[in-house]
């Protein structure tokens, strides 16, 4: 497979992005990306209650060293967020809203990357929530080209790589931003 020219592939990753609507993107490099036990270990402590139910979770996902593996077997690729407004700390439904539309802005964006680049590595924020009910431990993903793990289950401190690779993390009072990443050869 022939790579193509980097600096042209993400001004067109870029584009594509804003395109979709992400309010913040940037390139992400790869060497910023430090997996660490700590990020899993809040995983396995139940914070967000999918550990061990899922494909794209821990302990399905791999271990902490065989995601440290995958990571390394890309060159670069690009990091976005989708940024909400909140009418306060404890509007839970702004967050869900937020959380929404960056799911699928980002399904859409791992889609078509995989179009051009199928040998990508897309990481989400949250887990894979593609079926209602998982098959996991029991049969086989259903959709395994479509799955996506989070960028947690890599083990991956998302305020530390947002800031390794100057993009806020944090976007000012009344706001959450969710942050995903897709990984080029």
């Amino acid at each position: 497979m022939q790579i193509p020219n980097l600096p042209l592939l993400y001004m067109e990753l870029t584009k594509l992005a804003r395109e979709i609507g992400f309010e913040s993107t940037c390139i992400l490099h790869v060497e910023t990306l430090k997996p660490l036990h700590e990020v899993r270990d809040m995983c396995a402590a139940g914070r967000c209650r999918i550990y061990g139910k899922r494909w794209s979770c821990p302990p399905a996902c791999g271990s902490i060293e065989r995601c440290t593996q995958r990571i390394e077997a890309y060159q670069s690729g690009i990091l976005v967020q989708t940024v909400g407004q909140l009418e306060d700390v404890f509007d839970a439904e702004g967050i869900a809203r937020t959380e929404k539309t960056h799911k699928k802005r980002f399904e859409t964006l791992a889609r078509q990357v995989r179009c051009f680049c199928p040998d990508c590595l897309p990481l989400t924020a949250g887990g894979c929530m593609r079926c209602a009910v998982c098959t996991y431990p029991k049969k086989p993903c259903r959709f395994p080209k479509k799955m996506m793990s989070s960028m947690e289950a890599y083990g991956l401190l998302v305020s530390d790589v947002c800031e390794k690779n100057g993009i806020p993390y944090y976007h000012g009072e009344g706001t959450i931003a969710f942050t995903s990443c897709i990984l080029t050869p």
